[in-house]
């Protein structure tokens, strides 16, 4: 959250006192190996640090969940390019800096090539050639280019079928690429100016570059996927127009902030860039905004994801909250589908938009195999509301509510014994549906996989949340009835839930009940997820306080996800001692809202330096080990970067320190700072709530708020400032 709309200034570059946050984000710079991610809506490149997109592997423009271009080489008097760097200028545009070999009798280059991209709904690259020297040069500039229409996960998984199927067409504008075998007719035009020759799918021009002279060309991408799609003219291709009027949309509207902290201002700012480049449109409904859960290989809507993302971003922007609920609203579940799991009332898990529209494991555009996105609907619908949702916009989204209550009650209770659980449809179904959905996610002490069907700790949370919440909503529409029958099955779910998950031997709750109703003992991040959700009885919170932060879960840059002397454990393993900052989210926000302010700061300031360590992103996930064995997080090499709830991670954290809890209906505002020293004095400013913008100052001496409507009170009253 910070420069053009995010909660902190770029890059630690502080304003002058009263002129507010720098409206100017730097350039991200990079150039040490690896693949270079571009991302725009569900566009997305993935190339090699130099700008080529190297065939056989999982490069290339993908759009749609469909990759159209899987080879783009760039050659210079038949030579590659040398990569200097990168220069990330947004996230859907980058300049890869590069030069030619030394000319013939110089000792060093003097041909000087930048590739300015662009990926939106398509591509267009401007390659620049600099030429250094007095003498002028002569240059053949070819671009090699392939296409195969993979779908997503083809390529992911390394199934690409590598029998020809791609016939090209010159229709007198470029070079047409055209998927002949399959029903959709997929469609990639390329175009470059200035006429180049032709010759197959290689472009070739021959120039002369003057001394101390600059030459440019520029090739265009198009798309059309659909049969009844038409290809854009090149000269109406303007992938960057719609990205960069997105992303400056959003950060018009979204938050700014100011704190002494540099890595925490860049931290909040690249945050907000990545929330802002990870957004997605519904393609029925072009005006709702919702985020993708993360690149390269999640740009798409996931229900469990976006549910907690839009949860954790709520201080940006509530319009991404309404817009996944109601998009999820949508596609609720109608029918029961062994092959989908999808079920009445159940939120999806996953939607794909590729070459056959579907999902790669289940041959549907929808998967609906999790087992927590649907108490989570609701659980979110009740915290928007909070925030100030319309009424109208309420009673629209209610029967959805209701019908994922019905599920929880009739499909998510498979047996009757009063806790939600799973067990996959068939085989094509993934084994774990929680959010750690891992082969091996669930597991004993001793590293035993747990048997379905499994009911997951948090996911009775996630339950006892729900019901919560939508007996506040059920008051709010003067429906006492409703609101004292969810009431009662809440507390009825919270003394289950700790007769039956409690480990009096151990001090904590047990991860899950496995298909024998036995135990599954190991202590994991979980039990945070308890607290946040508030199932957990008063009494017991201060040990599961202590585990969550003792010895074996604490890392020293967050909490692990699985206890360092269990047997499954391994700080390499996705979920198995790992270290996810939104699941430390979670946890700091539960231990705050039991009041363990100290305990709460201490994971927060942990996943905040790590943050730094990581140049400002949050990744999906970094290795689980401690601070005394490495200063710096080690990171896990397939995390997503950017990922939603990982960027979402930092302003849920800012939340959790401010205790910033607004209930509309009721007309306060509860807010009692908890930032720690090194964060005062803090300023945040446009922070949106009930149709008004706030400003909040933070001290030392206190707090302030500014802006609020009249019927809204801060609770407790600000206290007087020195």
């Amino acid at each position: 959250m910070t420069g053009h709309g995010g909660l902190g200034s770029p890059d630690g570059a502080r304003p002058a006192a009263g002129t507010g946050v720098s409206n100017e984000a730097p350039p991200r710079v990079s150039g040490d190996g690896g693949t270079t991610t571009l991302v725009a809506g569900t566009s997305f490149c993935l190339s090699a640090v130099g700008g080529d997109v190297d065939p056989g592997g999982v490069q290339g423009l993908f759009v749609d969940d469909t990759r159209v271009v899987s080879a783009w080489r760039l050659r210079i008097d038949g030579a590659p390019v040398e990569p200097l760097g990168v220069v990330e200028c947004e996230r859907f545009r980058a300049s890869f800096v590069g030069r030619t070999p030394p000319r013939t009798g110089r000792a060093d280059a003097t041909l000087l090539v930048e590739r300015t991209r662009s990926v939106g709904d398509g591509m267009v690259e401007e390659v620049t050639i600099r030429n250094l020297a007095a003498e002028a040069a002569g240059l053949t500039v070819e671009l090699e280019v392939e296409a195969d229409f993979a779908d997503l996960f083809e390529v992911k998984e390394s199934r690409v079928d590598t029998r020809p199927r791609i016939a090209t067409e010159d229709d007198g504008l470029g070079v047409t690429f055209v998927l002949a075998s399959s029903s959709q007719r997929s469609r990639m035009r390329v175009v470059g100016d200035g006429d180049p020759a032709t010759a197959g799918t290689t472009f070739r021009h021959t120039v002369v570059v003057p001394g101390r002279s600059t030459w440019r060309t520029r090739w265009t991408v198009t798309v059309a996927l659909g049969p009844h799609d038409t290809l854009p003219a090149p000269d109406d291709a303007s992938p960057e127009g719609d990205a960069a009027r997105r992303i400056a949309r959003w950060r018009l509207s979204a938050p700014v902030a100011e704190t002494p902290d540099p890595g925490l201002e860049t931290t909040l700012h690249t945050s907000t860039e990545d929330l802002g480049a990870l957004q997605i449109a519904d393609p029925a409904h072009p005006d709702r905004r919702v985020v993708a859960a993360g690149a390269p290989w999640f740009m798409a809507l996931f229900g469990r994801d976006s549910l907690l993302t839009s949860l954790m971003a709520l201080p940006v922007d509530q319009e991404l909250a309404l817009g996944t609920l109601r998009m999820l609203a949508d596609l609720q579940g109608r029918k029961v589908d062994p092959i989908t799991e999808e079920e009445p009332g159940r939120i999806v898990h996953e939607v794909r938009c590729g070459r056959e529209g579907s999902v790669g494991r289940v041959g549907s555009s929808a998967y609906y195999g999790t087992v927590d996105a649907t108490p989570l609907f609701v659980v979110l619908l009740g915290e928007l509301h909070r925030w100030g949702l319309a009424d109208a916009d309420l009673r629209e989204l209610l029967p959805a509510a209701d019908r994922a209550m019905a599920w929880v009650e009739h499909y998510g209770d498979r047996d009757g014994d009063g806790f939600v659980e799973y067990r996959r449809a068939s085989d094509r179904g993934l084994v774990n549906q929680g959010w750690k959905d891992s082969f091996d996610g669930v597991t004993t002490a001793g590293g035993r996989i747990a048997e379905p069907p499994i009911a997951l700790a948090e996911v009775q949370g996630y339950v006892y949340a729900a019901h919560c919440a939508r007996a506040e909503l059920a008051e709010a529409v003067d429906d006492p009835a409703t609101a004292a029958d969810h009431r009662q099955r809440a507390e009825a779910l919270r003394e289950r839930f700790d007769e039956r998950f409690w480990l009096p031997d151990r001090g904590w709750y047990a991860l899950a009940l496995d298909g024998e109703k036995c135990p599954v003992d190991s202590l994991t991040s979980n039990i945070g997820h308890c607290l946040w959700s508030g199932i957990v009885p008063p009494e017991r919170a201060g040990e599961v306080a202590r585990r969550l932060v003792g010895e074996t879960m604490w890392t020293g840059f967050g909490v692990r996800t699985l206890a360092s002397d269990m047997g499954a454990y391994n700080p390499m393993g996705y979920h198995t001692g790992s270290v996810w900052p939104h699941d430390n989210a979670l946890v700091a926000a539960g231990l705050m809202r039991y009041g363990f302010v100290a305990e709460a700061q201490q994971v927060a300031l942990g996943i905040l330096d790590a943050a730094r360590a990581f140049g400002g992103r949050l990744p999906e996930l970094f290795c689980g080990f401690g601070r005394d064995e490495f200063p710096a997080p080690v990171p896990y090499p397939t995390s997503c970067s950017p990922q939603a709830w990982a960027a979402a991670t930092p302003v849920s954290l800012l939340r959790t320190l401010l205790r910033f809890h607004p209930d509309v209906r009721r007309g306060r505002l509860e807010l009692q700072p908890a930032l720690p020293a090194a964060m005062l004095p803090f300023r945040a400013g446009r922070l949106p709530l009930a149709g008004a913008r706030l400003e909040l100052e933070v001290d030392a001496d206190g707090w302030d708020v500014h802006g609020l409507p009249s019927h809204l009170t801060p609770s407790p009253t600000p206290p007087a400032r020195a």
